[in-house]
Formats: structure tokens, C-alpha cells, sequence
């Protein structure tokens, strides 16, 4: 029972970076009708932001240590951060500390702003070609993306750890009765999922509640009757592309801390993330959610010893497999609309 509730941790775990890379998909699929291979490549930019800011808040200078010398005589340095100038040693070291979550703030602006440039400067160009085209273009910015990645932070993964209060285990087997250590989890990967789970929701209920929102879908749905309405429905669409383009960002800076950024991080991702798609239904978002997290569960059983000594790289093909036999019985997906992806 341990191990099933561990690997059911691991599975949301993994679900809830599926989900939220897929959500964002699905958004600019439902919306502008573009298959974007780029995505992957905006949740790469998204650790990045999280790299990017933990190095400027560790930016410091020399000064001289009063009374110590250095094994020649001369005057010992050491480098201080500037927050520790700025704010006091105790706030500056804790600012450091939490870089990973004041990346979040960080990396909103820097990706609606790129998801704008993307949309606005080359995709709004190819959504009457052939999702070929798109997929062409799109992929070909992904490898310039993580090109410009390679060529300013190097080709090897850097590590971005979480907060020090966050990088404990939680003991689930006290809570379960099970005893001391008998379950343990690490508390980020469980930060990681309940984040998850409020961007989800977070984006359902702007989508469902707000006049915004249900333009949107209503564009989704029939959009040249809503531009008929007199509502400039290409506008709020960009801004879906911004918002999906923040949500990809946002789950790749908190997922820093799990897996070291590195440039391949978009390509590692990208596949994995359309199959959740596909599976899930193209243009449906509830079915983006529910296949990332019900492939996350299944990869993750699949990663038992016993399974994988039973089966050699099952792990590493199951979830290709249980797409196969999705789209076989249903060409749709999941919840995916009548029609899409079954001529």
C-alpha cells in the first residue's frame, strides 16, 4: 500500500506538469486553431526566468574583511550580495532563499510579453496555412529558443533549489497510521502540485465566470459569429496566446527545483505534452487536464521495479501505448468535439 500511494504522489506530480503544459496548448489550439511546437520551448523560458533571477539576486561585490588577512598579508575580501546592501544580510540571504518563488512574479510579464511578440510577429501570419506549416514554423523557433538558451547559459543543466523551508520531506506515513518513515515525499513536489491545481483552476474560472471568458469560449465555438457581434475577437484571442504563453512559463519556474534547466528541456517535453493533448482531446480543456494527470498516474505505476523487470522499458513507451489505444477506440480523444480529428 506504501508504494501504491508513493507512485500515485509521483503520478500527480508528473500529471500536474502534463496538465498545465497541455492546458496552455489546448488554449491556442482552441482558440487561434494553430499547433504550436513552440510550447514546449515557452516552459524552457519559464525555468529560465527562474535561472535568470536567482543569478541576479546572488549579483554582488568585493568588499574587505575588517581585521583578517589573507595567507600573503594583504587585506581578506569576500563578496557580498547586493540585497544584502540593500535590504540587510538576514532579508537578503532569505530573498536569495526564496528566488524560485519570486520567480513566478518575475516571469508573468517576460512571458505574456514573448507569448505577444510570438503570436503578433509570426504565428498570426500562418493561421490560415496548414497545420504543417505551423508546425514547421513553430518547431523551427523552438530550436532557435533553445539555441539562444545553449548559447548564453551553456549546455549543462543548472541547479535552481527551492527554498530551504520547502526542500524537507513530508512523513505521510504518520498521517496514514503507517508509522515514522514509512511514507515519506518531497514537500516541493507537493508544493508543486497544489500550485498546479490553482493555476488550473485559476484559468477555468476566468474562463467560466469572467465577461472575458465567455467571449472567449463563445469565440471558440463560433467565432465568425462573434466578430459579426461588432467584438474584436482576434484581440482577445492574442491575449489567450499571452495567458497560455504564462502558464507553460509558469510551470516550468516551478518546476526548476525537480529538474535542473537545461536548453533540451522544451524538446524533452514537447512530444509528451502533445500526446497528452491528442489523448485528451484536441480543443478540450477539461480533457487536457484529465489525460495529464491520468497518463502521469500510469507512466508513473509503469515505473515500478516489479513492472519494469517484468517488462524492460515499459516506463519509457507507455504512455504512446495508451494514447495507440485511446485514438484507435476514440479518434477524438477523451473529450474532444465531434468531428475534430476523426475525418
Amino acid at each position: 500500500m506504501d508504494q501504491i500511494i508513493v507512485q500515485i504522489l509521483n503520478g500527480l506530480d508528473k500529471g500536474s506538469a502534463y496538465a498545465l503544459i497541455a492546458l496552455g496548448l489546448t488554449l491556442i489550439f482552441g482558440t487561434l486553431g494553430v499547433v504550436n511546437f513552440a510550447h514546449g520551448a515557452l516552459f524552457m523560458m519559464g525555468a529560465f526566468c527562474a535561472v535568470v533571477l536567482s543569478r541576479i539576486l546572488n549579483l554582488s561585490h568585493e568588499v574587505t574583511v575588517p581585521g583578517e588577512t589573507d595567507f600573503l598579508g594583504n587585506p581578506a575580501t569576500k563578496d557580498v550580495p547586493y540585497v544584502y546592501d540593500w535590504f540587510g544580510e538576514a532579508a537578503g540571504a532569505s530573498i536569495i532563499d526564496w528566488a524560485v518563488p519570486l520567480a513566478i512574479l518575475f516571469s508573468i510579464p517576460i512571458m505574456v510579453a514573448l507569448g505577444f511578440a510570438m503570436e503578433r510577429g509570426l504565428i498570426k501570419h500562418f493561421y490560415k496555412r496548414p497545420h504543417a506549416d505551423q508546425i514547421l514554423v513553430t518547431f523551427g523557433l523552438a530550436i532557435v529558443l533553445g539555441e539562444v538558451i545553449k548559447y548564453y547559459f551553456g549546455a549543462n543543466p543548472i541547479q535552481t533549489p527551492a527554498p530551504e523551508a520547502l526542500s524537507g520531506r513530508v512523513d505521510f506515513g504518520v498521517w496514514l497510521g503507517y508509522g515514522p518513515n514509512a511514507i515519506v515525499y518531497p514537500m516541493w513536489r507537493l508544493v508543486y502540485f497544489f500550485f498546479s491545481a490553482a493555476i488550473i483552476a485559476g484559468v477555468f474560472a476566468f474562463l467560466q465566470f469572467t465577461t472575458f471568458g465567455m467571449v472567449v469560449r463563445a469565440g471558440m465555438a463560433d467565432r465568425e459569429t462573434v466578430g459579426l457581434l461588432g467584438i474584436d475577437i482576434d484581440k482577445r484571442f492574442t491575449f489567450m496566446f499571452g495567458l497560455a504563453a504564462a502558464v507553460a512559463g509558469l510551470a516550468g519556474v516551478m518546476y526548476a527545483p525537480i529538474v535542473s534547466p537545461a536548453y533540451t528541456m522544451g524538446m524533452d517535453w514537447l512530444v509528451l505534452s502533445f500526446v497528452v493533448v491528442v489523448v485528451g482531446g484536441m480543443g478540450s480543456l477539461p480533457g487536457a487536464v484529465l489525460a495529464g494527470f491520468m497518463l502521469g498516474i500510469i507512466e508513473s505505476f509503469a515505473s515500478l521495479p516489479a513492472v519494469v523487470d517484468l517488462l524492460p522499458g515499459i516506463n519509457q513507451i507507455i504512455i504512446y501505448l495508451v494514447a495507440i489505444a485511446i485514438l484507435l477506440t476514440r479518434p477524438r480523444g477523451l473529450m474532444g468535439r465531434k468531428g475534430v480529428m476523426e475525418d
